[in-house]
């Protein structure tokens, strides 16, 4: 690993990423507990799903920490701003907070990106999981027969 990059720049960029990770295991589960209706069970299965990768997300985060000698915190992002229980808009904030981690991800790219292959190549792996996972959920806020990319209207 080349040393020529800012390692405490980058061991901050990564708490981020482990904070950012693990409020978005607490919002799908919380996620999951608060869809009713004919799909529940569907819906539920994948938001759990999307929990379980965000902590194995977490603990990617903590081992590339304490790669680089760095303690990873004890904190966790911003939950939830409001209390969603329609569907779409637990979508809507879960599409928001995947472009959040990706810009992260690709923030931490950019600074190890020639400097060292570990932290780059963690940085795109986790640059591809978050943009399928986002486009995941753009088609589940598609209409039915439409094949345009969703755009959040103002």
């Amino acid at each position: 690993m080349d040393d020529n990059f800012d390692k405490d720049k980058a061991i901050a960029l990564l708490n981020r990423i482990l904070e950012m990770e693990l409020a978005g295991v607490v919002r799908y589960t919380h996620y999951s507990l608060m869809v009713y209706g004919y799909n529940r069970i569907p819906i539920v299965e994948w938001l759990k799903k999307e929990a379980e990768e965000g902590l194995l997300h977490a603990h990617k985060a903590g081992e590339m920490i304490t790669l680089l000698g760095g303690y990873p915190s004890l904190g966790i992002g911003p939950l939830l701003e409001k209390h969603h229980e329609d569907i779409g808009d637990i979508l809507r904030e879960s599409l928001a907070h995947e472009s959040e981690a990706c810009t992260a991800y690709y923030q931490l790219l950019e600074l190890t990106q020639g400097k060292s292959v570990v932290l780059e190549e963690y940085a795109r792996a986790l640059i591809v999981q978050e943009e399928m996972h986002a486009d995941e959920v753009n088609k589940m806020l598609r209409k039915t027969g439409k094949t345009g990319v969703f755009v959040r209207s103002s």
